[in-house]
């Protein structure tokens, strides 16, 4: 098979039959937590604006997200998995709108099968999609944020577990997590709105029976929990 990585969120080469997006620190950490905590679903929102006019269609949806890693005024939820734990979501729908993990997401819908997540269900995520391919298959991986290394360590991580390569361990992806640019705001006390709690929550080893798959089929595209 072949399986090649991207970083970024502009759309990855056409023609991949199985795109896996990545979105450690926090976006498809936090949608991993909701779907845990019984949420029934997650809409894909490009702008804020699209995720306000989607509540006030259906106001009993929740808005959950960031601008560069700040919380919108009048969204119900932010960004934080530690945050997220704290509420009650079962059978609630989210709409999610972040800067990095659902952009890239929406970019790759031309895909024929596009799944999300960040390092708590990779291993996961990982194995599934290992499970549904052959020789001729192309994964695509894509590691959302432009520049950090946090998304790269993860999709080197699930590369390596696909084609039963030498991958990094998790111990790694761990260490590149935390020693990440895009970590640093979170240990920085002067930085308040960024908590470290969260980054142990994006690191937590959580062995669910599920992975995320995007849906094109209707008016949005939909994170759904597919089990295994």
């Amino acid at each position: 098979m072949n399986i090649t990585i991207s970083q970024g969120r502009t759309a990855p080469p056409s023609g991949a039959h199985i795109t896996i997006v990545i979105d450690v620190i926090r976006a498809f950490t936090v949608a991993h937590y909701a779907f845990i905590q019984g949420v029934d679903r997650i809409y894909l929102a490009d702008s804020k604006e699209q995720a306000f006019q989607i509540k006030e269609k259906y106001p009993e949806y929740l808005l959950a997200g960031e601008v560069e890693g700040y919380s919108i005024d009048g969204f119900n939820l932010d960004n934080s998995p530690y945050h997220l734990k704290k509420h009650n979501l079962k059978n609630k729908t989210l709409v999610q709108k972040t800067t990095n993990g659902v952009h890239a997401t929406l970019n790759c819908l031309d895909c024929d099968h596009v799944f999300v997540t960040g390092f708590t269900n990779a291993k996961r995520t990982a194995t599934y999609v290992k499970e549904q391919v052959n020789s001729d298959t192309w994964i695509h991986i894509v590691a959302s944020h432009p520049s950090g290394d946090d998304d790269l360590a993860c999709a080197e991580y699930i590369k390596g577990i696909i084609e039963e390569s030498s991958y990094i361990k998790e111990q790694e992806v761990i260490k590149r997590v935390k020693g990440s640019h895009v970590a640093e705001k979170f240990f920085d006390e002067n930085k308040e709105v960024f908590m470290p709690e969260d980054i142990d929550y994006c690191l937590a080893d959580i062995n669910s029976n599920f992975v995320m798959k995007v849906s094109k089929q209707g008016e949005l595209p939909m994170i759904e929990r597919v089990i295994e």
